[in-house]
Order: structure tokens, then sequence, then C-alpha cells
């Protein structure tokens, strides 16, 4: 007999997970529940619930992360259940407790096991205890020249954060407070731990289930190995290339692991594997995971779904988990620019258009229309791919992500197809440093053909401008007598003569010049173009024919930006004007911030009048959970400083002046390397 039956589920968090919990409780008849901040007023998950209870504030340390809030918007709504999704108080014991003792059902695991398994070093501990295997820690204070390289975790860490690669002794105390400053400002615990650095190790880990009954599944292995700043861009299930003793001995592991701990429900047992096929643990996540879907795809299970019947009291299916079938991967869609840093971008989102078929899902928080804000996380999607084999899942990935109409800001979709196009990666050859070592070609300009993307733009507006100015006429009539509407149009009063029109491209800023004429037939076409010729052309979609090969190209205008989208690639060009306004010119020297953010922290000593060196880090900014370094762009002295810690600045503001002076002395300024 079911103890706990479910009726009405709070789900603790916001965006993709959130969403993806009500689709399961509407296939289940439970009742939804959603918390939201100011921020996320009108987000999808907000729409999509039964029910919502807004937590006053935008910052995620007012709104998600109080438990308090949390647990009485739940009983204000009925709940019986709460759901704490991932991140946020996901594996927060203190939460976890409160939700319990209000009377609610916690649809996670004990609060002991969250407990044991919160701190990273006495998980360790006890994790040596049930014979899992380990990497031997370090005492950062005996270190010698045969510990490095070094890497450096924050014990109450997650996502990269407090973490650091130590090559050289010399750096190690600098990186240890650096570490540790972070890992307090982010968890509240400065605890920092250090433990050998394995170069080109892979990220592997295992899904475990369990229930109150004694029944635990090991559910395969998962490769997280394609990491930017320490966090998962692709993930694919099962974990390629490793043989048969191996994968037992890290199921095994992961078993032993949740039995350890008493565990139940969903958690995840995460372990770096060498290159000589060594595996070592690394941390079990007491929680649902981000990259559950491809274990969901291989299996065919809903993890949510089990996570619901386990915390109802009711045992797992069967003693043994079903046969797995096929490979499945996961692409993270992140609003950011990897070739600017990994820079989030923030925005509204106009267009998200993932195709719809056989073996793909997505999973996502928002809709064209809404907007990236930067509170959170820059995640706007996960697309999944499952077919029989990896290769053809690599490739049902790659192209659906390639056929994706995206518009709105800079996201990584091009990183994510080339990813998943490398050679390295479509042998499986994968390990942590795969974007250090291949981030610059995956960056660099493609073999598209914006040049042709820009006439197609071009001719689109050719078209749209004397619909609108039909349209104006048509709500702007004239007096009785009156004068006729003016028509205005940009060197339009000889239309036969060529015409000329500028766009930049986004993000990498090369610029297009398009010259075409609208003959007497009315169709625009392009000037001294040879081997093009118009076929069609719409507000919308041009079709032309390029050295006798026909192309098709969906045109969607927002303002001054124009998206261009093709059979195989997708681009995004501003309109430039004729002539160039002196007034947008900034000040040589000008440090604008990259993002809307926060300033978190200053180089120490930072003031008008000292001096500073070429690509030295000066401010600090955090958007959307990350820091991100603002940079001296030349040797010289900083005259101006208007950005001070606690201030709220928007993309663009000026935060300070760097004069630059290429005979001074710099004195250098003591900081630490940047966060992840």
């Amino acid at each position: 007999m079911r103890s706990d039956v479910i009726h009405t589920l709070l789900v603790a968090n916001r965006g993709e997970i959130a969403c993806r919990i009500f689709r399961t409780c509407r296939d289940l008849g439970i009742t939804t529940v959603a918390v939201y901040s100011d921020a996320d007023a009108d987000a999808l998950h907000v729409r999509e619930a039964d029910l919502a209870v807004r937590l006053p504030g935008a910052a995620p340390a007012d709104t998600y992360l109080r438990g308090d809030l949390v647990v009485a918007a739940a009983r204000a709504a009925g709940a019986d259940a709460v759901h704490p999704g991932y991140g946020f108080l996901s594996e927060n014991a203190a939460f976890a407790a409160a939700v319990q003792d209000a009377g609610l059902v916690w649809v996670g695991p004990p609060v002991k096991a969250i407990e044991l398994m919160a701190s990273k070093t006495r998980a360790k501990e006890l994790m040596a205890g049930a014979g899992v295997p380990l990497l031997a820690p370090v005492d950062p204070a005996t270190a010698g020249p045969d510990d490095l390289p070094l890497l450096l975790k924050a014990a109450a860490g997650g996502g990269g954060r407090g973490m650091r690669i130590v090559r050289e002794l010399v750096a190690l105390p600098g990186e240890l407070l650096a570490a540790a400053a972070e890992a307090a400002s982010a968890f509240g615990d400065g605890e920092v731990f250090a433990e050998p650095y394995v170069e080109r190790g892979r990220h592997v880990e295992v899904q475990v289930m369990a229930d109150a009954h004694d029944t635990v599944w090991a559910l395969g292995t998962r490769d997280c190995s394609l990491q930017r700043r320490h966090q998962k861009v692709i993930e694919e299930a099962p974990a390629p290339g490793l043989d048969e003793a191996l994968r037992t001995r890290l199921h095994e592991a992961a078993v032993a692991a949740a039995r350890a701990v008493g565990y139940r429900g969903a958690g995840t047992v995460e372990f770096l594997v060498s290159a000589e096929g060594r595996p070592y643990f690394l941390e079990m996540n007491t929680r649902l995971q981000v990259e559950h879907p491809v274990t969901e795809a291989v299996f065919g299970l809903d993890l949510v779904a089990l996570q619901l019947r386990v915390a109802e009291g009711e045992p797992l299916p069967s003693p043994e988990p079903p046969q797995p079938s096929g490979h499945a991967v996961e692409a993270r869609l992140y609003a950011e620019d990897p070739a600017r840093d990994w820079q989030p971008q923030t925005g509204a989102l106009l267009t998200l258009e993932v195709p719809e078929g056989p073996g793909l899902r997505l999973d996502t928080g928002y809709t064209g229309g809404d907007t990236i804000g930067v509170h959170y996380d820059p995640m706007i999607a996960k697309v999944i791919a499952h077919a029989p084999t990896r290769t053809e899942a690599v490739r049902l990935l790659a192209r659906a992500l390639e056929r994706a109409r995206i518009h709105g800001p800079v996201t990584n979709r091009d990183l994510l197809v080339r990813s998943l196009r490398h050679p390295d990666f479509a042998a499986a050859r994968l390990d942590t440093g795969f974007y250090d070592r291949h981030l610059a070609d995956l960056t660099a300009p493609g073999a598209g053909d914006p040049a042709t993307a820009a006439l197609a733009a071009t001719l689109a507006e050719a078209v749209r401008g004397p619909e609108a100015v039909r349209g104006a006429e048509a709500v702007r009539p004239t007096r009785p007598g009156g004068p006729a509407p003016a028509r205005f149009g940009a060197w339009r009063n000889v239309p036969s003569q060529p015409q000329r029109k500028r766009y930049r491209s986004e993000p990498d800023g090369t610029e297009h010049e398009v010259a075409y004429r609208t003959p007497r037939t009315g169709t625009p076409e392009p000037y001294e173009i040879p081997g093009t010729r118009v076929l069609a052309a719409t507000p919308d979609r041009v079709t032309l024919e390029v050295d006798g090969l026909t192309r098709h190209f969906t045109i969607t205008a927002d303002g001054d930006r124009v998206h261009v989208d093709a059979a195989d690639a997708s681009y995004t060009f501003t309109a430039l004007p004729r002539f160039t306004d002196p007034a947008t010119h900034t000040a040589p020297g000008s440090l604008l911030a990259p993002m809307p953010g926060t300033v978190v922290r200053l180089a120490e000593g930072l003031a008008a009048g000292v001096t500073v060196e070429a690509g030295q880090p000066l401010i600090w900014l955090e958007a959307m959970k990350m820091e991100h370094r603002i940079l001296a762009p030349a040797s010289g002295t900083l005259t101006a400083l208007h950005a001070a810690p606690g201030h709220q600045v928007e993309v663009g503001a000026l935060l300070a002046v760097v004069q630059e002076d290429p005979a001074a002395t710099p004195v250098p300024v003591p900081v630490p390397e940047e966060t992840a």
C-alpha cells in the first residue's frame, strides 16, 4: 500500500527542469505548483503550472534559495509534496528536512544521505570505506613538484565554482586563497581540498535509482567529458569505448556508494577515468542530473516518474533494470558566445524552433518571445537525439541543431554542431581537455556563405519596403484635397539604378556590402554578382540559384537585425547606416561592460592613477551564475574608475578608462585567476 500518495506537487525550481517535471505530472494526473521570482513572472514554467506562487525579488538568494519561502508557498498552494529539481536547494539537507517537518513528501533522497554526500572530503572518506576507488588526497602544505599538477576543489562545491588547476608550486598559495574565497562566496563554505589532476581524464558517471525495499539499479554509464569551465556541454549514454570489465566495475562501485549511504531515489555517482582506464570516484550528486534524458532514452524510462513512485513508498518495478537500447546524445544550448570567453548573452529570444521527428527531444524553459535575463543560468534548452547506434544519434543531433531556428542572443549552437562533427568526437577520443585544445578551431569563421545570406536579406528587405510604405499610407489617409502622402526611401528616386546595403555579421563583426537594383519588373535582382539569379523573393523567403544550385533562405526581421536561415547554416546581421555617426565612437582605452551584471570585486589597489599592464584583470563581473574578468586593454595609467563592488551595470556601461603609455612601468596588481 502506498503511504504517501502525491496529488499536488510544488517544484522548487524554475525554467527547463520545472517544465520537464510538470510534463510527467500531467501524465500522472498530479496538480502542479510553480514558484517564481519577479524576474520570472511571465516565464514558461509559470505559464505551464496549474498554480503559481510569487517569491518577491529577483536574485536567487532572495527567491529560489529561500527554503522558508518555498515551504510556505507549498503550504499556501495546498501541495502535499515538493520536488527540488537540480541546482538551487536540491542538495540542501536543511531544506529537505524543513519540507518533511512541514508534513510534505520530499521527492529526493534521505536527509542523512544528502548530509553525508554534501562535503566532497567527507564523501571520499565514506567511499574509501565502501571500497570505491579514489584518488589519493594531497596535503597542500606539504605538496612538492612530484605532486603536480594539482586540482583544487571546493568541498561543498559544484558546477566548477572554486575549482583551480595548479601546475607550478609558486602559484599554489594564491590559488588556494582564491579558491577558498570563491567557495565561501558561492556556497557559504570556504573549505578547499587538493587531489592529483588527471591529464586527459574522462568524466564518466553512473545513474542510480534506489527504493526503500533494498533495490538499487545501476542504469548504465554516461560520458560528460566535453565541458567548458568545468561545466558540461555535451553528454551521451552509454559512455563509448569502455570495455565490459570497466563498465562492470563502475556499476558495482556506484551501487556500493548508494548502499553505503542508504540511498533512495535518483542519484548520480561521478568518476574520473584516466587515459589508462583507471576509475576514480569524484562525487555523488544526490539529485536528478541535467543530463538524465540520455539515460531515459536508452532505457525507455521516465526517471521523474520513478522518483515520484519511490517517494510515495512504492518499490521499483523489478529487481533488475530494463535492458538498454541504442545510443543517446544531449547538447546544452546556451545563450553565450564561446569565441569571447564564453560570455553569457541576454535579451529577447525572438524565435526558438527545433525540428521534431523520431528520436528527437527538446527540453526547454523558453519559447519564442521570451526574454533571457541576467539573473540565472544561460542555458536555453537541451536537445536530445536517440538512435540505434552512436553514429546515427550524433548525426541526427547535429542536423537537428543545424536546422533549428534560434533568433535573439548569440548562442553556442554552431560550436555544438562543430563539436559533434569533430573527428575526435566522432572517434570517441574524449577527455575534459577537448575544448582547451580545439576551441580556436571550433569558433573560427565557418565555411558558410554569409555574403549570399546577406544578399537574401537585402532582397527580402527590398520586397518588404514598398509593402511597408503602402501599409503606412493605408493608415495615414490624407485630408480631402490635401497633398499626397510622403514617400521616403533611401536613394530610391531612380529605382532602376543600383542600391547598396551594408550589414555587420554577428557575432564576428565582419561587414558585408550588397548591391542590387529593382528593374521595371518590380523584382529586385543582384547587381554585378555573376552566377546568381533570383528565382523568388518575398519579405520572409528568398530562393536563389547560385552557380546552378537552388538555395532557399528564410528571413526574419527584428528592427535593425535580420536573421537568415539556410539549409546548412544560420546567420544574423545588423543593418548599418550609410554614414557613420561620430557620436557612436568610444574613447580609446575604455572598458565597457560586455553584459549586464554585478561588479563583485576590483583588483587589489585599483584606483585612478595606478599603472596597469595589458591583459591584467582589473574588474570582476558576475552574471548568470559565472564570474567574468574585465582586462586592461593596454599598458598605461588608469585615468578613471566608475565601477565599485555591488554596482549593477548594464551592457555597454563605462567601467574604467586606461590611457595607454608604452613607456610606463606597470605595477602588477595581485589578482587571482578567473573563476569558473
